[in-house]
Formats: C-alpha cells, sequence, structure tokens
C-alpha cells in the first residue's frame, strides 16, 4: 500500500506508455546526429532522472528533441564532415558546452530571454526547421546516397537519383508514418515502439535484407565513463558559438512545453530553476557521452495524457529505458533505417503546418518575419537561419520605436480625462496649452524626432506652456536627455515653459543626477496631465 501511494498506478502507466515512445526516438535522434545509439539512450535516462530531481514542472519529459538533434546535426555540419572520426567528440563537447551556458543563464537569472525572441520567429523557425529534418530523412527512406547536405541541393540530387529508389524502403517508410499519423489520437498506446518491434522482425526473418534495405547495425553498449571531451582549443572555440544556438533552442522548446502544461493545471513556474536543471543535464550528458536533451512538447503531451500526475512517472518511463538496455540492446541493431526515419519525420511533422501563420496574414502583423524564419532556415542552415531571424525581428522592432508617434492630447468631456485628440474629436485642448504623448519609450534611435516634431507643432500655434507626458518612458539614455534638454532650451527662448507630467521614478531619480536649471524638481513633480494643466491655468503667468 505504501508503494502504491509513493508510485500511483497512473504514473506506472504513463512511465511505461513514455518509454515506448522515447525509445525509438532516441535512438532515431542519434541516427540523424550521426551519433552511435547508445548516445540516445544514455542522453534519455539522464535526462529524466537528473529533470525530475532538480526541476520544476510535474510533467515535463526531458528526453532527446528532434529540434535540438536537428541544431547539432547541422552545427556540427559546418565545422566536421559526417565521415570524420572527431565528429563524436565534437558533439559531446557540444553538449557539454550547451548545459554551461544554461547554467549561467539560470545563476544569472535570465529565465526570461526567450521572450526577446518574437513567435512569429520561433513559428517560422520551427516550420522550416521541421522542413529541413524532412529532407535529410528522406536519403534513409529511399536508400540513396547523397553527396550535399544543404536543403536544395539535396531535393534536386534526390530527384536525380530517381532510377536508384528503393521501393520497397519507401514502402515500409511510408506504412509506419501513416501508421503513426491515423493512431495518433491513442498516446497511451507507444505506436512508434509497436512499429520498431515489426521492422526488427522483418528483419530477422531476412526480408529487409533481401529488399536491400539497411539496418542500424550492430552497437557495444558498455558503461560510459565520466570525461570531458579531448579537443584543442580551437576546436571548443568553434563550438561555442554553435552552443549558443543549441542552448536556445532547447530553452525555447523546454520552456513553451513547460508553461502550456503549467498554465493548463495553475501549476507554477520557474524558469531559472528549469534552466538550472536542463544545464545540469546537458553537462552530465555531455560527460557521459550523450545527446543534448530537452524538454520536448510532443512527449510532455504525451505524458500529460497518459495520465501521468507527478514527476515519477518519468523515473519509471527512465528504469523501463535501462531494462531495455540491459536485456534488449542487441534487437536495435534490427531496427530498419525507414522506419527510424519516419518516426523522425512524424515527430517533426506538427511543425509543419500553415494554419498557426495564418492569423498573421489576417491581422497584417508580422508576416514578413515568419516568412524570413522560415526561408532563413532553409537557406543559410539551423544556426545562420536562427541568428538572421532574430535579428530582423530586433531591428524591425527598433523601426517601429524609431517612427516618433506622438499623441496629442485634449480634456475629455471636462472631466480629469485626457485622450488623443485624433481619436477622440470631441477632446478640447486647453487654452494656450500643448500636450504631447510619445507612445513608444524615448531612447536614441527616436528622441531627437519626438522632440523635434514637439517644435514643428509649436511653431503652427501660440502656446505658452508644453507638456511632455513620459508615462510610456521607463528610463532615459544619454541621448534622450540631450534631446529633452535641447527642446527645453529652444522653448525657453520662445518663452515657452515645458512642463513634464506622470513621470516615473527612475526618470525622475535621472533627472535630478542631470540636476539642469532647465528642469528643476518643480518642472516634473505633477503626478497627472490634469494636475499639470491645473497648475499651468492657475499660476500668475497664466492669467496675463
Amino acid at each position: 500500500m505504501t508503494a502504491a501511494k509513493k508510485f500511483p498506478i497512473s504514473d506506472v502507466i504513463a512511465g511505461l506508455s513514455i518509454a515506448g515512445l522515447l525509445l525509438p526516438e532516441a535512438v532515431a535522434y542519434s541516427n540523424m546526429v550521426r551519433l552511435p545509439p547508445q548516445s540516445g539512450l544514455v542522453a534519455l535516462v539522464l535526462g529524466l532522472v537528473l529533470y525530475g530531481l532538480i526541476g520544476n514542472s510535474r510533467l515535463a519529459i526531458v528526453s532527446s528533441t528532434s529540434s535540438s538533434a536537428a541544431v547539432m546535426s547541422s552545427g556540427l555540419a559546418t565545422i566536421v564532415m559526417f565521415s570524420s572520426p572527431e565528429r563524436a567528440s565534437l558533439a559531446y563537447a557540444l553538449v557539454f558546452l550547451s548545459g554551461i551556458l544554461l547554467v549561467i543563464a539560470g545563476l544569472f537569472k535570465l529565465g526570461d530571454v526567450t521572450h526577446f525572441i518574437a513567435k512569429p520567429v520561433l513559428k517560422g523557425f520551427s516550420f522550416g526547421l521541421a522542413l529541413s529534418i524532412v529532407v535529410k530523412q528522406l536519403p534513409s527512406v529511399l536508400q540513396v546516397h547523397l553527396e550535399h547536405s544543404d536543403f536544395f541541393r539535396q531535393l534536386w540530387e534526390m530527384l536525380q537519383a530517381y532510377s536508384n529508389w528503393n521501393w520497397h524502403a519507401l514502402i515500409m517508410g511510408l506504412c509506419a508514418f501513416f501508421a503513426l499519423q491515423f493512431t495518433q489520437r491513442y498516446k497511451t498506446i507507444p505506436v512508434a515502439l509497436l512499429l520498431i518491434i515489426l521492422g526488427i522482425s522483418f528483419n530477422v526473418m531476412g526480408y529487409t535484407q533481401e529488399w536491400g534495405i539497411r539496418s542500424v547495425g550492430h552497437f557495444e553498449f558498455v558503461l560510459p565513463s565520466v570525461s570531458l571531451p579531448h579537443l584543442n582549443m580551437n576546436s571548443w572555440l568553434q563550438l561555442v558559438e554553435i552552443s549558443l544556438a543549441v542552448a536556445l533552442i532547447i530553452y525555447a522548446e523546454s520552456y513553451t512545453s513547460i508553461r502550456t502544461s503549467a498554465l493548463k493545471y495553475n501549476d507554477s513556474i520557474q524558469p531559472n530553476r528549469d534552466l538550472i536543471a536542463l544545464g545540469v543535464s546537458n553537462i552530465c550528458s555531455g560527460l557521459f557521452k550523450g545527446m543534448a536533451v530537452g524538454a520536448g512538447y510532443s512527449a510532455t503531451s504525451a505524458n500529460e495524457s497518459a495520465g501521468a500526475k507527478s514527476k515519477k512517472s518519468a523515473w519509471v518511463a527512465a528504469l523501463a529505458v535501462v531494462i531495455f538496455l540491459l536485456f534488449f540492446r542487441q534487437y536495435i541493431a534490427n531496427i530498419p533505417e525507414p522506419v527510424l526515419a519516419s518516426i523522425v519525420m512524424y515527430a517533426v511533422s506538427g511543425h509543419i503546418r500553415f494554419a498557426p501563420f495564418k492569423q498573421y496574414f489576417i491581422w497584417h502583423k508580422d508576416r514578413l518575419l515568419s516568412i524570413i524564419a522560415i526561408w532563413a532556415v532553409i537557406i543559410f542552415g539551423v544556426l545562420n537561419g536562427l541568428l538572421i531571424a532574430v535579428i530582423v525581428s530586433v531591428l524591425m522592432l527598433l523601426k517601429s520605436y524609431s517612427v516618433p508617434r506622438i499623441a496629442w492630447l485634449g480634456r475629455l468631456d471636462g472631466g480629469h480625462d485626457f485622450v488623443d485628440i485624433n481619436r477622440f474629436p470631441e477632446a478640447v485642448a486647453p487654452y494656450a496649452i500643448l500636450i504631447a504623448r510619445p507612445d513608444h519609450p524615448m531612447f536614441f534611435a527616436n528622441a531627437e524626432k519626438i522632440c523635434h516634431a514637439i517644435l514643428k507643432k509649436v511653431s503652427e500655434q501660440n502656446y505658452k506652456h508644453v507638456i511632455l507626458n513620459l508615462e510610456e518612458c521607463p528610463s532615459l539614455d544619454s541621448t534622450s536627455i540631450e534631446e529633452l534638454l535641447s527642446l527645453a532650451e529652444h522653448l525657453q527662448e520662445q518663452r515657452i515653459d515645458l512642463q513634464l507630467a506622470r513621470v516615473r521614478r527612475s526618470v525622475a531619480q535621472t533627472l535630478l543626477y542631470v540636476n539642469s536649471p532647465l528642469f528643476p524638481q518643480s518642472s516634473y513633480h505633477s503626478q497627472s496631465v490634469d494636475d499639470a494643466v491645473h497648475q499651468l491655468e492657475s499660476s500668475p503667468s497664466a492669467a496675463t
């Protein structure tokens, strides 16, 4: 009875189901990166156990993911050939470095860093990445050997090799893919594992050899020793840039999975703790010669659907994987390549949908951003594609902020509220008082334009006072301060008073440091626009 309480039956069932789902995927993702199957299986066990001990989410399943495997494969391809004996050492070092970066990010409380990547970028990146993965798996389904690894040349080379396609392998791969597709609603049934067993059966009976279909091949499983890969300094430096991309992808994908399940069940979210947990898992995986791990969305969703209630389901899954490795690992060598490739393609097929982008075209927002992210990944590769997409999103943000949008305010219905006159024509501007409110924070790219727009507006009418509403401005950089001082000086020359309203504490503190006679404390102590207007209208200068 005590054991039942410690491990609820729902967690046991969920753990066994997850083990059946993740075992073939771990082998498939190892094959994608051209590492021995042991790498994916070691990473699977470590991810399940270590995140369960350190992480916050009770439903997250941490294992090798299609995204991290794709980034590893593409990143390593830029510095080493697939057949190079150094490839495995570089891969394990990459996983280790990615874990170090994740732990550092967690210690410095950078858990919300993924918010700086726009969702259209992530969706476009996922779409392009999924397409790239599918194309890279097609040679295994068709059983053809290709010389090139980039997207378009791979497609062209496959078409040219039409006469060499293995139709038996293609039929096997298509059957496996559609079997997964049509049974996706039955998440508690380990369909992928059943397909693996069926594929092994065909191999044992001699059919795959007769059809000319390659298998995974024999591998030795030994308890991996803990060691840091022996690489020269130049190799470590080359891996740093790639490790940034791997770490970012791991956390972006993991945070999405963890946050989705947490919001559904009103669980707490501790992003920095999860960063450290993911980092420790990857550090240990790298030291034990394993793959990169993260909280995959599909695995986490399957864990939830299988009825998991706590982290114990992950530990049950880890135990099931260990038992399989100890007693049944010899069968992994007989897994047909088309079956593994189909499992990978099915795993990423959920990202190849146009529906998530439809809303951007309806809203007339971020269409270009998502399209750039897709094509950047396809044309320039995973690493450069992500970097280009993020840079473009930041540039578009800066561009939108650099265009000054200023609302000219008036009093609504004689009350205390001051609103944009262009939106509410019935609002009345106070006599001889110009009230300006920038709709974006002032910073180096737009400060000069905002101040020039105010001076231009002042020149169109006889104003005695200008009120600048800074409620959208959380802080001031040096360029903004200089432009505000210049604005105040120009207005002073025209005998126009400048007042600041809705000034935040950080801005007020900055103005204290500036200590300019153009901005005495009395010029920015108004709590609201109405207070500033009332003060100006009741002053002796207003009466005259």
